[in-house]
């Protein structure tokens, strides 16, 4: 999973290169900020891969987008019946049989903050869809840029930007009630303590170099697929975008 902070920026900065080299399964993208006919062919559709996009109604704004070299049986795009959300680009559900794949790109509640309500919204609407896929017995893994810090240690500065958006109670409140529903921060489980694993770093100079950062993209996991977890991993010295990828390596 990867938050690029637009695609066609990205794949100047060696996107294909860096496709190339890891050969992931499966790749979430967020932010890709690009209708799929921007974008240069091989970027849009690489060897080897199936791709998905969900492009926001908005011309340059948020957009989502699955490549595919393992197939889904079935992608949906948005899917949670609420037009106000789908017309944003925000979510692709792939399902993979015996899980479903969330890949989101939840909203940032504002320097004001007047989103955090719909943000709020739009992560509970996720939830329950898939808690709706438990209780028929499947299994879920979301993922993306969830644009919030859970706890303090999840980000360098906290004492300073406890009334920022991705650092508020209400919206830390619900990352917990997702873990109350059982899912599992896979990469805090098996990194429980450990400071300084961050996934975005504001461009301000300096601070990525100095690792002042956030940990705002996750793998959220039902529990039953933690003995199938590999391994989960933050990739923080790919260059390319202001957040850096994340890894889960599930066996099949």
């Amino acid at each position: 999973s990867w938050t690029v902070n637009g695609l066609r920026a990205c794949s100047r900065k060696g996107f294909l290169d860096w496709l190339g080299q890891e050969q992931p399964d499966v790749l979430g993208l967020q932010e890709v900020r690009a209708l799929p006919e921007q974008l240069d062919g091989p970027v849009r559709e690489p060897a080897g891969y199936d791709t998905v996009f969900h492009p926001a109604e908005r011309k340059g704004y948020s957009g989502v987008a699955l490549y595919a070299a393992v197939s889904p049986n079935k992608v949906v795009l948005g899917g949670l019946d609420e037009p106000r959300f789908d017309t944003e680009g925000r979510l692709i559900i792939a399902d993979y049989g015996d899980f479903m794949l969330y890949n989101g790109y939840f909203p940032n509640g504002g320097h004001d903050l007047s989103r955090v309500p719909f943000k709020l919204e739009f992560s509970e609407a996720v939830l329950q869809h898939a808690e709706a896929q438990r209780r028929s017995g499947r299994s879920s893994v979301i993922c993306g840029d969830i644009n919030t810090s859970h706890e303090e240690i999840d980000l360098a500065n906290p004492k300073s930007t406890r009334k920022n958006t991705g650092f508020l109670p209400e919206e830390r409140a619900w990352i917990t009630r997702l873990l109350d529903h059982g899912y599992l921060d896979i990469f805090r489980r098996r990194h429980p303590g450990e400071a300084g694993h961050y996934t975005w770093w504001s461009n301000r100079k300096g601070l990525r170099e100095r690792n002042v950062g956030w940990r705002i993209d996750y793998f959220f996991i039902s529990p039953d697929l933690e003995p199938r977890v590999v391994d989960v991993r933050h990739h923080q010295d790919v260059m390319g975008s202001d957040h850096c990828p994340i890894e889960l390596v599930l066996k099949i």
